[in-house]
């Protein structure tokens, strides 16, 4: 039963058409919040588009992330439209990886592009309507647990996320004379679809067979199993609402354990 802990809140949320983020805006409209979701396809998924038709207070817009310009213009757009925008769930992000001897500027270029350049300017355009509107908000950045530690196959994306924790810190400490709170969450293995690109690669370069990394990595997790975007969702809602007001620069592990800190 929703608690309605988002009541007259306007959220937006990066990545919504599928995974964590449809499953954080589904959460956050049943808390209460009017919603922006935003995603880089043209339409909304079949699963938003169901969302829309249950709740009024969603709107989604097509938008790049990587396009600066765009993403003041939304922001701008949104906050003039539904109120300022004072949850952030900074979601969109891109996933790839090769031996680090054959990874290539291409891909280092392409995944700090979405994972850490549009992360920041994200934020950075929703704090700035929130302190010229002077008010208080949350931003929660969407981590990894693959941003607490390196991986032979993975380096660039690690490093974009490990640069969404540091990013999380001193976005906190610079906000937090405005009462503005910034955290981060840092997922373990979550099973969404994503899952079975990560996986393709993981066989490739491991010479495994298809859906084998996925089943080894759930059974790693202490608690047994791989998380579900519900189980990053809770989460967030906590971050975003008021239960949460003595608590910013934290990056919160949601991972069954796999990660102790």
């Amino acid at each position: 039963m929703s608690l309605q802990r988002l009541q007259d809140k306007h959220a937006l949320i990066t990545g919504a058409n599928g995974g964590i983020g449809l499953a954080v805006t589904e959460a956050f409209l049943k808390e209460g919040a009017v919603c922006t979701a935003i995603d880089l396809a043209a339409e909304p998924s079949a699963e938003l588009k169901a969302l829309m038709h249950n709740f009024s207070r969603l709107q989604y817009h097509s938008l790049n992330v990587v396009d600066t310009a765009a993403v003041k213009a939304l922001v701008t757009q949104a906050n003039q439209r539904l109120g300022t925008i004072n949850v952030l769930f900074n979601n969109a992000a891109i996933f790839d990886m090769a031996p680090l001897l054959e990874s290539n500027e291409a891909m280092y270029d392409k995944i700090f592009a979405v994972n850490v350049k549009g992360m920041f300017f994200v934020m950075q355009a929703v704090l700035q309507g929130l302190v010229e509107a002077g008010q208080t908000g949350s931003i929660i950045n969407l981590a990894s647990q693959a941003g607490r530690r390196g991986e032979g196959l993975v380096s660039h994306y690690c490093a974009s996320k490990a640069a969404v924790i540091s990013y999380t810190q001193s976005a906190a400490l610079a906000m937090a004379p405005h009462g503005i709170r910034v955290n981060g969450i840092s997922p373990g293995v979550i099973d969404t679809p994503m899952w079975g690109h990560v996986d393709g690669l993981f066989a490739k370069y491991e010479g495994l067979q298809p859906g084998e990394k996925k089943i080894a990595v759930g059974k790693a997790v202490p608690l047994g199993r791989m998380g579900v975007p519900q189980d990053i969702a809770g989460a967030a809602v906590f971050l975003a609402s008021d239960e949460s007001a003595y608590i910013t620069a934290q990056t919160l592990n949601v991972d069954g354990g796999n990660v102790m800190s």
